[in-house]
């Protein structure tokens, strides 16, 4: 396993193990997660050296699943490894897919550049063109050169939509969970808070891991949870798991500033996805449900937070993807839209 340390590899090597795989953990640091059982080897491995996870892999393994590949050199090293590997299962996202008029997460800044997705989503909707470009093309050409080697090295690619739990290094869910913490009494959700932003919990993403280590052949799945949530029902159920109420405000349509009510699943179109082909090819049913699997997210979400530490050191990366010129925390101009509204 490759980014065994991450969100996705904690999870997918305890749903492993547990069926009675042995596990080689590997991951730039070799570490641990103390919920592994003891028999989980681990190994330090930089993925980019391709002599050490040529070493890593020794004389081969039944199943090779890649958490952190991107672009066509990761599938290029994979493929050049073929030899030693009986199937892959490999980590790919929701955001290859364009819709008709070539519309895609990438254009989503533009004027009426967001997509407009049939509802739901199947694996056989248009694409991005492959490229290195951006992370939604480098995903496709990723999954394109592993799905042309074949029988060569029967792949699954997941096509995960918006993960959530315990250790994620975005987690959304704490767009809402620092509201509670901070006793802010509103929330404030743009598009009549209908956006709804499919999630998959890791621990439903790694159920499909095991299926399909389980079944290899060479294919592409949606990866979802049972639920499709609007942003205004996630709202509510991260107040409820953490005994907090608060007042809705909803904005018909975009927000009337930059920022104002955008969460990190806010979208002027629904993104939902197919999960029959998983369900007729995997035998795929979830192991959880949205609600029921935020207590543990969001106590985690609340750890990272505690004695006031700054949301942009706790998640970086979140910062980087939700950074200026939008402010996921600007509660000043929350209080002054609130002001001029009456509120």
């Amino acid at each position: 396993m490759i980014g065994a340390s991450g969100q996705i590899g904690r999870a997918a090597v305890r749903a492993l193990a547990a069926e009675g795989w042995e596990v080689r953990a590997a991951s730039r640091g070799g570490g641990r997660d103390e919920r592994w059982p003891k028999d989980v080897r681990t190994v330090a491995v930089d993925r980019e050296d391709d002599a050490a996870l040529a070493a890593a892999l020794g004389d081969g393994c039944d199943v090779l699943l890649d958490c952190v590949a991107y672009g066509e050199r990761h599938a290029d090293q994979l493929l050049g490894l073929a030899d030693r590997i009986g199937s892959a299962v490999v980590i790919s996202s929701c955001m290859v897919y364009q819709d008709d008029r070539g519309r895609n997460f990438d254009t989503q800044g533009r004027p009426d550049g967001f997509p407009d997705y049939p509802v739901p989503i199947p694996e056989s909707q248009p694409t991005v063109p492959p490229s290195e470009a951006t992370h939604s093309t480098a995903k496709r050409a990723l999954e394109l050169r592993l799905l042309e080697a074949g029988d060569r090295l029967p792949t699954t690619l997941l096509r995960a939509g918006a993960i959530h739990g315990p250790y994620s290094p975005l987690p959304r869910e704490a767009y809402f969970v620092k509201r509670v913490l901070d006793r802010r009494p509103v929330r404030i959700l743009a598009h009549g808070g209908a956006g709804r932003f499919h999630p998959v919990h890791v621990d439903n993403l790694a159920e499909l891991v095991r299926l399909a280590a389980g079944k290899p052949g060479s294919r592409v799945l949606n990866a979802g949870d049972p639920q499709a949530p609007t942003v205004a029902e996630i709202a509510a159920a991260v107040d409820a798991a953490m005994g907090a109420t608060s007042e809705l405000i909803t904005i018909d349509g975009e927000p009337p500033r930059p920022g104002l009510g955008t969460t990190p699943w806010s979208t002027p179109r629904p993104v939902v996805f197919d999960m029959s082909a998983a369900e007729r090819e995997l035998g795929y049913r979830a192991v959880t449900g949205y609600a029921e699997s935020l207590p543990e997210t969001v106590e985690w979400i609340a750890r990272q937070l505690a004695d006031g530490r700054d949301w942009r050191e706790a998640f970086p990366l979140m910062a980087k993807a939700y950074g200026p010129p939008q402010d996921l925390f600007d509660y000043a101009a929350e209080d002054a839209w609130l002001a001029g509204a009456g509120r």
